[in-house]
């Protein structure tokens, strides 16, 4: 059995929390994100791993969750992976989130959650899966090919880790902006996940301290149409927020362009405040209204 295709993932923040520290889980969870990631992977250390996952499915089961739990495990082609999913699964965690993947990775991610659904009585099917696309060569060159995965519910990419898959020394240039290599990375994580008809979330910003920053980066990616961007720090959740919500002029603007479409069915054109809009137009004034909250 194949489990169905997943609903793209809608979440403006994503918050990252290390799952061997209960302090930060439990400030996360109070925090303004719509979504948090606890992580596995490289947020704890090796030898505090068996520890941590077995705090983390703890958690699961005791906490009243304000947001959807994601989990990112350890990648599949390390020891810890399995073991993650045997002791996060049967806690019912919201997703799971698989670093340093392709899209092998990714069925072979459903079949594992197949089979443990199986064995703990959960739906088959039940738990997406998010993909941090980019983070090795190979990942790289399958990021297109993510049509029609099962459970795949968003891509993203990653800037730190693609950078030590290269070989890189630095992944900026001179003036602070990403070299060529991770600007394509984040364009084909962008298309990868049009193309799949998920959602594209947009990488970190590492300093937590830059809001200026952060906030530039942010509005340009729900500009060139990432849906929501990853967090590392409470901090950021606000101004990710914020910036991934429609403001009203383009809440106006966008029921303004259906409307004149509406009322005039079956046109291919409408004319609006002197300028010509086609489909196109429409269908990105209706995606913009899907996001209101």
């Amino acid at each position: 059995m194949t489990a169905p295709l997943a609903q793209p993932l809608a979440a403006r923040s994503l918050l990252f929390a290390p799952g061997d520290s209960p302090r930060k889980l439990e400030k996360a969870g109070l925090s303004a994100a719509d979504l948090v990631i606890v992580d596995l992977e490289d947020a704890v250390a090796e030898s505090a791993k068996p520890d941590a996952r077995q705090a983390v499915a703890d958690h699961l089961k005791n906490t009243r969750r304000r947001q959807p739990h994601w989990i990112r495990i350890n990648p599949l082609d390390t020891p810890h992976a399995l073991a993650d999913l045997a002791a996060i699964v049967p806690a019912k965690p919201d997703g799971i989130v698989l670093p340093k993947a392709t899209r092998p990775d990714a069925e072979r991610l459903d079949h594992y959650l197949e089979a443990i659904e199986a064995a703990a009585g959960l739906a088959i099917g039940a738990i997406p899966i998010f993909v941090l696309a980019t983070e090795t060569a190979a990942g790289v060159f399958d990021v297109g090919n993510y049509a029609g995965c099962p459970r795949l519910a968003a891509l993203s990419w990653g800037a730190e880790d693609s950078a030590t898959a290269l070989g890189a020394t630095s992944n900026r240039g001179d003036d602070g902006e990403y070299d060529f290599p991770y600007q394509l990375f984040r364009a084909l994580c962008l298309t990868g996940a049009a193309a799949a008809g998920v959602s594209a979330i947009e990488t970190i910003q590492g300093d937590f301290r830059d809001a200026e920053g952060l906030e530039k980066i942010a509005r340009k990616a729900r500009r060139a149409g990432f849906r929501g961007m990853l967090a590392i720090h409470p901090d950021q959740v606000p101004i990710i927020n914020s910036a991934f919500s429609p403001s009203p002029e383009e809440i106006a603007h966008a029921e303004a362009i259906v409307a004149a479409f509406d009322a005039n069915p079956g046109a291919g054109t409408v004319g609006l405040n002197g300028a010509m809009l086609d489909l196109p137009h429409l269908k990105r004034a209706q995606a913009l209204l899907a996001m209101k909250r």
